[in-house]
This record gives C-alpha cells, structure tokens and sequence, in this order.
C-alpha cells in the first residue's frame, strides 16, 4: 500500500508564505539547492508523528498538494490514466533523490508520486 510522505505548499510569494508558516507553526525552512526555487520544510523531530514537506512557487496550483511513495512513477502513471486520472506534470528527476510526476484526480485535485532513487539526475 502507497502512504503520503510528503507535502508541497504552493505559493505566489514564497517570503510571505516562510514567514506566515514559521510564525504560526514554528516550522523551519531551508532553501533546496536545486534547479527551481524550492524550500524543504520541516515541521517537527525526527521520529515524532507527522510528515516534512515542501514550498514552492507555483500560482497556478494554489492549493497543498500530498505526494505518494510509488514503487515505480513509470507503473503508476499508467493505473491513473486507466481510472480517468490525468497528467499535471509529467515524470521528471529530482537530482539525488528520485522521480516525481504530478497529476488531477476525477475532481481535478492535484496531488504527486514519488520515485525514491538516489541515482536520479
């Protein structure tokens, strides 16, 4: 069975969204050191219930996004298509951690899969 791991919060301007968050929550965020704007957030101790997520710049997806653990984002791009899922984002790498695609729901909510693969580039 598929368990979120991972959440993204999309935001128009990220300064205000680190500062509403870290203020409310107390959560901390550290710049990702990739090819897009991407701030990794951690919400709490490591081993204490609840999962990390993500912030980034995306106006058009205004909304959380969960991301899902796949075995393969290849396999699972095929069962969404089959139960009337559609593509968002195609599959791409995320640099030494793995494969991410994005997709719509039969409602149209965007939601994500993941690849873990550190040989990723």
């Amino acid at each position: 069975m598929s368990r979120i791991v991972h959440f993204e919060i999309n935001a128009a301007d990220t300064g205000k969204a680190t500062a509403f968050y870290g203020g409310v929550f107390g959560w901390q965020f550290q710049k990702w050191d990739g090819p897009q704007e991407y701030w990794l957030i951690k919400t709490g101790e490591n081993g204490s219930p609840g999962i990390d997520g993500g912030l980034m710049s995306v106006a058009d997806w205004p909304q959380t996004v969960n991301t899902v653990q796949v075995d393969s984002v290849d396999a699972f791009t095929e069962k969404i298509a089959e139960h009337g899922g559609e593509v968002a984002m195609p599959k791409m790498a995320v640099p030494g951690m793995g494969y991410v695609a994005y997709f719509k729901d039969t409602n149209g909510v965007v939601f994500g899969i993941f690849q873990p693969d550190p040989s990723a580039a």
